[in-house]
This record gives structure tokens, C-alpha cells and sequence, in this order.
């Protein structure tokens, strides 16, 4: 997806994300990285950014890849968040970067939905950095895909 294509998306769709500064810094076939700020609107009263902004930069950058490959399907499928899991080393003080590398998982767990007509789930991971490399928290995040059913 094109970076302003998802910011409109972020804007009309979850513009809470839109306003909390998450961008897409890098996108292909296999990974995705999704940037977060520390500033006034993400940061929580302990001087680091509030862990919903950070869950939100994970799920970014698991969803695009899920998003991207239901689009390239050209079938219906529904997709959802059924579980979230997270682990903090670290304070999250300036830009956060969070980077997904199981887009071959998504896209199974998606071709699998559709070849089958089952519903599937595929549990994948985000790793946080901060700007000088370290790993600043990891998520997990289960997906669940179903084709939706075409009633006339």
C-alpha cells in the first residue's frame, strides 16, 4: 500500500491511529516496519510512550501485510485481531520502530482460509526498537481469517 494510500486509510478508518503519528516506514512481500513518536500525544505520565500507542505500531505492521494480501486475493475475507501478547524490556523514549517478517505465515494462514473455506488463525510476531537498535518490547498477535460467504 502506498504510504499516503495508508495514511488516508488511517485517517477515515482508525483515526486514532492517524493522529498518534503511525507511519509505514518500509513495506515488501515478506515484512513490514511501522513507526511510532514519542511526543505529547503518545506519551503516558511516566516519560516513555504509552503502551497502547506502541501495540498499536505492532499491530500496523502485522495488519498491513494481512490487509495487502486479502486485497490481492480479489475474494472476500474477513480478518481480525483474536489475541494480543506483549513483553516490555525497555522504555520507549523517542521514535519506535516496529518490524514484522512473517508476511509467508500471513499469506499461508490466508491462502489456507480460502482453499479450504474454513476460518484460520496464524500467530505472528512484531519486534520494537528504539532509534539506536535496541529491542524495546515484542508483540504477538494472532490473526483470525475467514472467507466471507457470497448469499445472493
Amino acid at each position: 500500500m502506498h504510504p499516503l494510500k495508508f495514511k488516508l486509510f488511517l485517517l477515515t478508518k482508525l483515526p486514532s491511529a492517524f493522529f498518534a503519528g503511525i507511519r509505514i516506514k518500509d513495506v515488501d512481500a515478506e515484512r513490514c516496519v511501522a513507526t511510532i513518536p514519542y511526543k505529547w500525544f503518545t506519551r503516558n505520565p511516566f516519560r516513555s510512550t504509552y503502551f497502547a500507542c506502541l501495540s498499536m505500531a505492532a499491530e500496523a505492521s502485522t495488519g498491513l501485510l494481512a490487509v495487502t494480501y486479502v486485497q490481492d486475493r480479489g475474494q472476500s475475507v474477513s480478518l481480525l485481531v483474536i489475541k494480543l501478547e506483549a513483553n516490555y524490556f525497555k522504555k520507549a523514549v523517542g521514535r519506535s520502530y516496529f518490524q514484522c517478517t512473517d508476511g509467508a505465515l500471513i499469506r499461508n494462514a490466508i491462502d489456507q482460509a480460502i482453499a479450504t473455506g474454513e476460518g484460520t488463525t496464524v500467530r505472528v510476531c512484531s519486534i520494537g526498537t528504539n532509534e539506536a537498535g535496541e529491542v524495546i518490547a515484542e508483540f504477538f498477535i494472532t490473526w483470525s481469517f475467514k472467507v466471507r460467504s457470497t448469499k445472493l
